[in-house]
């Protein structure tokens, strides 16, 4: 879906290291660092991290951000019980 959108193979492929990766912008290096805390167990959204978050998106486009990871993990959770495999919606060209 992401290479339909215009986002470069490189860049889907390098999201492991987002946090060093010159391919990520400030805002979407915080978007993915809350996703990681989120999605990790061993880890919380700490008061620093949120307060990033909040200096580059609004408390709507937050909460928008919010429901999107954790719908992304219900949905893992859900089709990993179940079995269901990889639709395979991304390949690299």
């Amino acid at each position: 879906m992401g290479s339909r959108l215009g986002i470069p193979d490189e860049k889907i492929l390098a999201v492991g290291d987002y946090a060093s990766s010159p391919l990520y912008s400030p805002s979407e290096r915080i978007a993915l660092e809350y996703a990681d805390c989120i999605t990790l167990s061993d880890r919380d959204v700490s008061d620093d991290l949120f307060e990033r978050l909040g200096s580059h998106f609004s408390p709507d486009q937050i909460v928008e951000l919010t429901a999107v990871i954790a719908w992304e993990n219900s949905s893992s959770k859900f089709n990993r019980a179940l079995r269901i495999p990889s639709q395979n919606l991304w390949k690299r060209d």
